[in-house]
């Protein structure tokens, strides 16, 4: 039964997604997409975290409605630790990769030139990518937001940890004095709005806030900083890393605005089901590492089975899909679209 409602639900998302987003700029679908929920009308937005081409394509192709893209995945599919070892200017590049493999993902599902088109429009899934601290001071929060806004990104993640900041769930936080970090999340939302003034409405990212002050300086200073950093104008919050169930429906009850669930495996904060969340008062659910983790156990149980001399075939798929899932046969087939 539950099973059943959820599908359901699911589906009625899709269809609102569709009807909502054709002609309109990443930040807006997004938008579309938040309002649809927090009003009841959509199921909690389940959003698996990508950090690169492939995974962008495969959340896509699954049928998700949106996706994050992860600094810890993008470090880690660098060879890095989470503790902002990449730089401003990769993370940009990562988002061009994620955006041009949601943008496949979605043309793909539209036959142009072929005879049974029926005028469909492509539609990307909105995608949130990681700001970090912004790379400096005020003004270079700003600038993130723009290069981020230029690959098509939906809207981008600002923390207040101190740089180098690291992943939200290891030891060694800090975070910047609570006026600061509102300083911090004003600039991201100016640039949002100054984007939007030059490009038109809807194409500035929305700014997602996070504080990280939970562990460092306490749940309530985590939830005073979240109310200001609604008050500084960002579009959604999210407090980091709660641990028991009760923070999170306190946090759910005194913040207004959208809100994000990190449901990070073996974290320090509770795993929930996608209901239970939007019951709360969750608006998203981000699975932040659960791509990157199991592909990890699949790469290392692989090897093993090769080191062993073994056939790793239960662990890969036939050669055809993977063929597919990158692309090979859309390709195919417009080679043959434009063939003389």
């Amino acid at each position: 039964m539950l099973y059943t409602k959820l599908l359901s639900a699911a589906v009625a998302l899709l269809a609102i997604d569709t009807s909502y987003s054709f002609g309109f700029p990443p930040p807006e679908r997004l938008s579309r997409l938040l309002k649809a929920t927090e009003s009841g009308e959509a199921p909690i937005i389940l959003m698996p975290c990508c950090y690169d081409g492939i995974t962008a394509r495969l959340v896509a192709q699954s049928g998700f409605n949106a996706t994050f893209m992860t600094g810890f995945g993008v470090s880690g599919a660098n060879g890095y630790p989470d503790t902002q070892l990449v730089s401003f200017n990769e993370m940009v590049l990562a988002a061009s990769k994620v955006a041009e493999g949601l943008s496949s993902a979605a043309l793909e599902n539209v036959k142009f030139g072929e005879p049974d088109y029926t005028g469909q429009s492509p539609v990307a899934i909105p995608c949130i990518a990681d700001g970090d601290t912004g790379y400096g001071n005020a003004i270079n929060v700003k600038r993130t937001v723009f290069g981020y806004a230029r690959t098509g990104m939906a809207g981008m993640m600002i923390e207040d940890q101190v740089a180098p900041k690291r992943c939200g769930h290891v030891a060694g936080k800090a975070v910047i004095p609570f006026d600061e970090a509102v300083q911090r999340v004003k600039a991201a939302c100016d640039a949002r709005d100054e984007y939007e003034a030059l490009f038109g409405k809807g194409t500035g990212p929305l700014i997602l806030a996070r504080t990280d002050s939970l562990v460092t300086d306490g749940f309530e200073d985590a939830i005073q900083r979240c109310i200001a950093f609604r008050e500084a104008g960002c579009d959604m919050t999210f407090l980091e890393a709660p641990q028991t169930i009760e923070q999170m429906k306190e946090y759910c009850q005194r913040v207004t605005g959208p809100k994000l669930a990190n449901m990070l495996e073996y974290g320090n904060t509770p795993i929930l089901p996608p209901s239970e969340l939007q019951e709360m008062g969750y608006t998203i659910a981000a699975y932040p590492l659960t791509l990157l983790s199991a592909s990890i156990k699949t790469m290392q149980e692989s090897l093993q089975l090769i080191k062993e001399g073994k056939p790793t075939l239960d662990k890969i798929l036939p050669f055809a899909e993977t063929k597919d899932v990158v692309g090979f046969t859309k390709y195919a087939k417009e080679e043959d679209r434009y063939k003389c």
